[in-house]
């Protein structure tokens, strides 16, 4: 085997690690919908538990990544490939980390569904998770014109957030009964924000590893 073909054969195992590891916090995501709807403690758990493969896969990513570059010394657009993986890889487990916030906060949370308290959460977590799938499979496939209508979905994550805002605002007006929980709302809210946002990156990385340039400033 080559040296270039056993490069690129490293590449395809660098890209089906981070497959792999999309597929692991999109799982997370979706399971966190969940046990936010029925307030389930196990499912929550669950989660929690996950969250230490997705930290494994991580490891192994940034150990293949590291690899390439002291073996292969990789330049230009190769070398781009590389870091950008590295850049990736730690947005992805932050993802991981919040999926696992949440899951605390519902474990935490024993009074009375939270779900029933606001009306926009659900909603702000299917488009987040959409979002981040949308986001690694761009990635993986180097299409920036999909990254960049991906990054456009983050204004009605952000738009969602304010309206839960208004209704914990709204129930704190009408009564402090649910103060304690109003806190955690505005948690798991604010956890799936910033699970749009780490989607948002994921996409710019996506065109920094095609173009060497990210929001039109070069770079690499």
């Amino acid at each position: 085997m080559t040296a270039r073909m056993s490069f690129e054969h490293e590449l395809q195992l660098l890209k089906d690690n981070l497959t792999q590891m999309g597929q692991l916090i999109e799982v997370a995501i979706e399971k966190t919908l969940e046990a936010f709807e029925t307030q389930n403690e196990a499912l929550s758990k669950e989660i929690i538990e996950g969250d230490r493969n997705i930290n494994d896969i991580e490891k192994t990513i940034e150990a293949r990544c590291l690899s390439l570059i002291l073996k292969q010394q990789p330049v230009a657009r190769d070398l781009r490939i590389v870091t950008t993986a590295l850049k990736v890889v730690t947005d992805m487990e932050r993802i991981g980390d919040h999926a696992a916030d949440i899951a605390e906060l519902i474990i935490r949370e024993k009074r009375e569904p939270v779900y029933e308290l606001v009306k926009h959460i659900p909603q702000m977590g299917k488009v987040a998770k959409a979002m981040v799938h949308d986001a690694v499979h761009a990635f993986t496939s180097v299409n920036v014109e999909k990254a960049r209508e991906i990054m456009k979905k983050d204004d009605l994550v952000d738009e969602l957030f304010d309206q839960v805002k208004e209704e914990v605002a709204s129930l704190l007006r009408a009564s402090n009964e649910h103060v304690d929980q109003c806190v955690d709302i505005l948690m798991i809210a604010k956890y799936f924000e910033r699970i749009g946002d780490h989607a948002v990156n994921i996409c710019e990385w996506t065109e920094f590893h095609e173009t060497g340039s990210v929001n039109n400033i070069r770079i690499l």
